[in-house]
């Protein structure tokens, strides 16, 4: 179970609320709905601050409603519950919020966790010597940074996918199949754990349909984002187009 993220806030799935309070998804749907009727009618209320809309695709590829909860939306659902089951779904929901505020109003201290002090000439030696290997064998990924990371401003999943020789799809499906975005109704956002970290921004733009004129948040990259990516695949011994040519001329 984990927070998800919609444009900058930390939101629960309805389907997880669902697991979490033993009820069947549909019936949480009809019990959101009764509660978003209530809600509607008083004009200092905005429902979507409770329950956001939003849709999934089923194992049949079918699309399929469900509601995200920000933490306004849990608590509301926690308060019509009662017994053991309320107070379990209270302690989970509290937890996983506040771990979330945690990791973002202490990056110094979560950082600090991921990079080991040594208490010893020994052990600052031993890292030392870890480093330099480490940049040796990552030459290339260096090159590649000083040659394409110096472009400023935003950029498509398109144009990073094109370092790699991958359409735009490949590397969505790839971040989704990786729990690094997901796609919330027509576009992509990041999980909640990613979120915050200067990676994307939300680029809005405007479009006409059938329906009429609307604004979308189209997700891109920053440069951070697109070094985040790289490293990402380089995990998995994927490089871009320009690097495999260096490594295969070594």
């Amino acid at each position: 179970m984990e927070l998800l993220n919609f444009e900058g806030q930390s939101v629960l799935d309805s389907r997880d609320v669902a697991k979490m309070i033993g009820k069947q998804h549909s019936n949480l749907m009809r019990d959101i709905h009764c509660y978003i009727r209530d809600i509607k009618p008083n004009s200092n209320l905005n429902p979507a601050d409770f329950f956001i809309p939003s849709t999934y695709t089923d194992k049949n590829n079918q699309v399929r409603p469900c509601y995200l909860l920000p933490r306004l939306g849990c608590e509301f659902v926690a308060n019509k519950l009662t017994g053991k089951k309320g107070n379990q779904f209270t302690a989970q929901y509290v937890s996983l919020f506040n771990s979330m505020k945690e990791q973002i109003s202490n990056p110094v201290e979560q950082a600090l966790k991921s990079f080991p002090i040594p208490r010893t000439m020994g052990e600052a030696l031993r890292l030392a010597a870890d480093e330099a290997d480490q940049l040796a064998r990552q030459k290339p990924k260096v090159d590649y940074y000083d040659s394409q990371m110096r472009n400023p401003g935003l950029m498509t999943t398109t144009e990073i996918a094109k370092d790699f020789g991958w359409s735009a799809s490949k590397l969505n499906k790839w971040l989704e199949a990786h729990h690094i975005i997901y796609k919330q109704g027509d576009h992509w956002v990041l999980y909640q754990r990613y979120a915050g970290q200067g990676y994307t921004q939300y680029e809005p733009y405007a479009y006409k349909n059938y329906k009429g004129r609307g604004i979308h948040n189209n997700l891109k990259w920053t440069q951070k984002g697109r070094k985040f990516i790289y490293d990402k695949l380089a995990e998995h011994d994927i490089h871009p187009t320009l690097e495999q040519i260096e490594l295969l001329g070594d």
